[in-house]
């Protein structure tokens, strides 16, 4: 039984907690921590399902605060409730360099903290990709095993970013009931009102989308605790409008001043008065203390209770349920994939690149039952889902979730999902529109997720489409991204090796790009054998070795423009020019061999041509500064794929002759 304490008097230990880390670190967003205070007593004393002393419970509540800026309040919220890392100590080093206690959240879910927010919009969509993976995973194992709600707590800026309403209308067709926003609905924006820019009716936005809504005050901790009930009950994905007043208890509450401006003594000096909190800075009252506590104690006898339930699980249903708790793939679940490649390699198979990735995810989805799939309304234009059936509001078994025109939706809900655990996230878009979802990719590289972001039709190869579809200088954009394996295969058994390291990696998403046009086999191998490593694990390789002599050129190739350079090696080893070359399906791999592998790779004593049908940036680097570069220097064009590599000059010839240029 919780002691009996003013729910009041708890939720200024959130708004003291803050304003003392605030103003000691000399800046912050105290807005959010004390205008939303009350908004997460309600929630975190009365309704989340967690345990503090074992964060990691699979079957816990999951809390996402959106609005990352006010991070003082998730932190305050973990110290109170009793997660062992959230010390106070913690809370006075806000925004000092190594603490948990970072100047927006950063993901550390053994502190509590579900997933890193604060580029507006992100947090929103993550949460729908954990209720959309609590489904999932509800339909495997049941109402007893998994069967838990996600929250997050939203403002303004949340629903105002684009990626806030495609959430938004996704969940409500999806039917995702165990979803619930609180919005933090205090009208202020860093600029000043929010009628500055809007005039939306939010509430009839969410309703328009099949959501449940309900109205309340947000400082009334008893009314948002029955909202809460409320949303329990409804099937509908739920928001809670809040109406509350920006940096409560302060001088300049409700005003602009009071979502950012610095905090001085003088002010929460000021706010003690008002809110009759008369204890000194970063002290809590030992009754509300033991009341927060034993909040955070409260989810204990539950999670006592699902470990019984678990126990008595029948032995594989219960080996499952442990593998998909720590990550990892079925056992034996590459074999399938080494033969799919040996059975390629012998017949010498060439299909479009997207296809191939396609039959790859068809493969894989057999063996690895927690995989899911799903582009933005291109299913038959990228052949991911074959025979996926649909994840949908009436059939939760599906391996597919359609996600509508919505790119920027997918990749931030896939980090969701891969935050949330149990589910493979994978998704396919064409490499064109990865601008859409490029600050979810990047978002999962901060946050280390293994989320495999697909793409296709990556080059002037698309072809008529023309130069709105051919993503010349995305490939240099997502290399720029640290902590992201870029990965371009030249045929069908590179394409296999990608997938497998993709699939393997578990510190940081993988994007994986495939042509539209055919690859033609580069990686032939009548007996196998010799070939059989995963030759991509080292990002770059001598695919052909010079001939005839000591090596005189070398040139460096990714995905389709791998054949291209074969040609051209047999023009200059017909001119007596000894010639390999290298196939490079991964840079941030190769940059991660030992100086010996990579030099011997390269030979930096040769001439070096690149050839890749995108922009040079990033190239200088392995071809030197007098290398030669065949590719694109500017945006491609409308035009059948053969016509378009002769007019832009990609072609074994031009390759040849950048090479000779050079001896």
């Amino acid at each position: 039984m919780m002691p009996s304490v003013d729910p009041r008097r708890m939720a200024n230990a959130i708004r003291f907690l803050s304003m003392d880390a605030i103003e000691r670190a000399g800046e912050g967003h105290p807005g959010t921590p004390l205008g939303a205070a009350d908004i997460t007593t309600a929630l975190f004393t009365r309704h989340l399902k967690f345990n503090a002393a074992d964060p990691l419970w699979f079957d816990r509540d999951r809390f996402v605060q959106s609005n990352g800026h006010g991070s003082m309040l998730i932190y305050s919220l973990l110290h109170l409730s009793g997660y062992e890392a959230m010390t106070l100590e913690e809370l006075k080093r806000f925004r000092v360099l190594g603490s948990h206690t970072a100047g927006h959240p950063e993901i550390h879910q053994s502190c509590g903290i579900e997933v890193t927010t604060g580029l507006l919009g992100q947090g929103i969509a993550n949460a729908a990709g954990m209720a959309l993976a609590e489904a999932f995973l509800n339909h495997r194992f049941g109402d007893d095993i998994v069967d838990h709600r996600t929250y997050a707590l939203v403002g303004d800026g949340c629903l105002q970013e684009g990626v806030g309403q495609e959430v938004i209308a996704l969940a409500g067709h999806l039917r995702l009931g165990k979803l619930t926003y609180l919005w933090d609905d205090n009208r202020i924006t860093d600029d000043g009102g929010i009628d500055l820019a809007l005039s939306d009716d939010m509430a009839a936005r969410f309703r328009a989308s099949n959501w449940h809504v309900q109205e309340v005050d947000g400082h009334d901790i008893e009314a948002v605790s029955e909202a809460l009930r409320l949303a329990k009950l409804d099937p509908r994905p739920s928001m809670i409008a809040c109406t509350t007043s920006i940096g409560r208890g302060l001088p300049h509450e409700g005003q602009r001043a009071a979502h950012s401006a610095r905090l001085f003594k003088e002010h929460t000096d000021a706010a003690r008065r008002a809110l009759d909190w008369p204890h000194a800075p970063f002290e809590i009252p030992e009754d509300v203390r033991a009341a927060w506590l034993e909040a955070g104690r409260r989810g204990g006898a539950e999670q006592q209770a699902w470990q019984a339930r678990v126990a008595v699980l029948p032995i594989e249903k219960r080996r499952e349920l442990d593998r998909l708790r720590e990550g990892r793939l079925p056992d034996g679940w590459a074999d399938a994939l080494h033969a799919f490649k040996r059975r390629m390699a012998e017949s010498g198979h060439s299909d479009h690149g997207y296809k191939i990735s396609g039959d790859i995810v068809d493969l894989m989805t057999e063996v690895i039952p927690e995989m899911l799939s799903g582009a933005p309304d291109l299913e038959g234009a990228t052949l991911h889902k074959r025979r996926l059936a649909a994840f949908t509001a009436d059939d939760r078994s599906g391996r597919y979730v359609h996600y509508g025109v919505r790119e920027h939706a997918m990749g931030s809900m896939l980090n969701g999902i891969a935050a949330h655990g149990g589910v493979v996230a994978s998704g396919i878009t064409y490499l064109a529109f990865c601008d859409y979802e490029r600050p979810a990719i990047r978002m999962a590289a901060l946050m280390g997720l293994p989320v495999t972001f697909v793409f296709s039709h990556d080059s002037i190869g698309i072809g008529t489409n023309g130069p709105t579809h051919q993503p010349v200088e995305v490939l240099a954009a997502l290399r720029a991204i640290p902590n992201l394996l870029v990965l371009r295969p030249a045929d069908v058994v590179e394409a296999a090796e990608c997938w497998e390291i993709a699939l393997e990696h578990r510190s940081g998403p993988t994007a994986l790009v495939f042509a539209r046009q055919p690859l033609d086999p580069v990686r032939r191998a009548v007996n196998f054998g010799a070939d059989a490593d995963n030759r991509c694990r080292r990002g770059g390789y001598v695919l052909a070795e010079a001939a005839g002599g000591q090596r005189r050129v070398t040139l460096l190739a990714t995905g389709s423009e791998v054949a291209i350079a074969l040609q051209a090696r047999d023009l200059l080893q017909a001119d007596g020019v000894p010639t390999a070359v290298v196939s490079m399906p991964c840079w941030e791999l190769f940059e991660q061999q030992d100086q010996a592998y990579r030099r011997a790779v390269i030979d930096r004593s040769t001439v070096r041509v690149a050839v890749e049908a995108a922009v040079v940036q990033g190239w200088e680097r392995y071809i030197g500064e007098d290398g030669g570069f065949v590719g694109m220097s500017g945006f491609g064009a409308s035009g059948a794929v053969p016509d378009l590599y002769r007019h832009f000059g990609i072609t074994p010839d031009r390759v040849a002759e950048e090479a000779r240029a050079r001896l």
